[in-house]
Formats: C-alpha cells, sequence, structure tokens
C-alpha cells in the first residue's frame, strides 16, 4: 500500500503525472493533489483521471501506469 498523489501543474505535453509519496520527483505540497491509499499505481491513475483527464504514471515511481 502506498500514498498516491497527481501533479495539479502538467508536464509539457499535457500529461498529470502521478506518484507516490516517497517519489524523489513528488511535487511541492502546494502542486501536488492527494489521491488516496493504493496497493498499485492503477486504482491511483483512476482516480487521477477523475480530476485530470489526461493523467499518466511517474516514469521513476509508477512505470507500470506509464502510458508514453
Amino acid at each position: 500500500m502506498a500514498e498516491y498523489y497527481v501533479n495539479r501543474h502538467a508536464q509539457w505535453n499535457g500529461d498529470h503525472e502521478v506518484h507516490t509519496a516517497e517519489c524523489a520527483f513528488l511535487p511541492d505540497v502546494n502542486a501536488r493533489l492527494y489521491l488516496g491509499v493504493f496497493t498499485t499505481c492503477f486504482p491511483a491513475l483512476h482516480e487521477a483521471r477523475k480530476h485530470y483527464h489526461q493523467s499518466n504514471g511517474c516514469h521513476h515511481c509508477s512505470p507500470p501506469c506509464r502510458t508514453s
């Protein structure tokens, strides 16, 4: 189980990245939205897409959920 967050600010390609609380690339507290505690990144990504349709997993902490 891990806590997941989504970056409120989109990347250059429009993606809002989903990160775990332990990720080295976790955005500043004011630049992230708490998603909840999940067993994998897949339900976290589903939750993120409720807020930001174009969400994607972080390359470093959520690679199975990375689509591009």
